[in-house]
């Protein structure tokens, strides 16, 4: 991801909070122009092209800001971004401010990684416990691995919790060595 996308997408957030704006909203508006952007080779041609007069692009950012309901902060968002030839790296922003909105609502990202799919029961409790482990909310992912034998190797942030069968017998491991 492009440093400047952290910036824009902070600067965007301080506009969001202080207008009071649903931050999940502005999210997903800028997540639907992401979208329709990245689908539409057309959009995409006529917002890069030097050769088409900036006015012209405002009116074909209007026409699309209300087909996709967006909100006029997120619609001069857009046009910032168009401003300053950085509307290419809308999908890096918009990751960017989905990281700033869950840095402000205090939560974290967790991947669990899995030997079999969990149930909604199972994952319920491990979200639980995870949560009390990063001490916030969390926001987790999941995927198998088919080589664990079973339990679970959890990362939130930088930190790993290897629960895994794998990882326990390797503890043992090690510690019978060191004796």
């Amino acid at each position: 991801m492009a440093a400047f996308a952290a910036r824009y997408a902070r600067a965007f957030a301080e506009v969001a909070a202080a207008q009071s704006l649903d931050a999940g909203a502005m999210q997903q508006q800028l997540r639907d122009f992401a979208d329709a952007f990245a689908e539409s080779k057309d959009l995409r041609e006529v917002m890069s092209d030097p050769a088409i007069p900036h006015g012209q692009k405002l009116r074909v950012l209007d026409a699309l800001a209300g087909r996709l309901s967006l909100s006029p902060q997120v619609r001069n968002f857009v046009a910032v971004l168009m401003d300053h030839s950085r509307l290419a790296a809308i999908a890096d922003v918009v990751e960017a401010y989905g990281a700033v909105v869950d840095q402000q609502q205090g939560i974290v990202e967790a991947e669990v990684v899995t030997a079999h799919p969990l149930g909604e029961d199972e994952r319920r409790s491990l979200e639980r416990k995870i949560a009390g482990m990063a001490g916030s909310k969390i926001r987790a992912s999941y995927r198998e691995d088919a080589d664990l034998l079973g339990g679970a190797v959890i990362r939130i942030g930088s930190t790993v919790y290897d629960g895994s069968v794998r990882g326990q017998l390797e503890t043992l491991r090690l510690e019978l060595v060191a004796q």
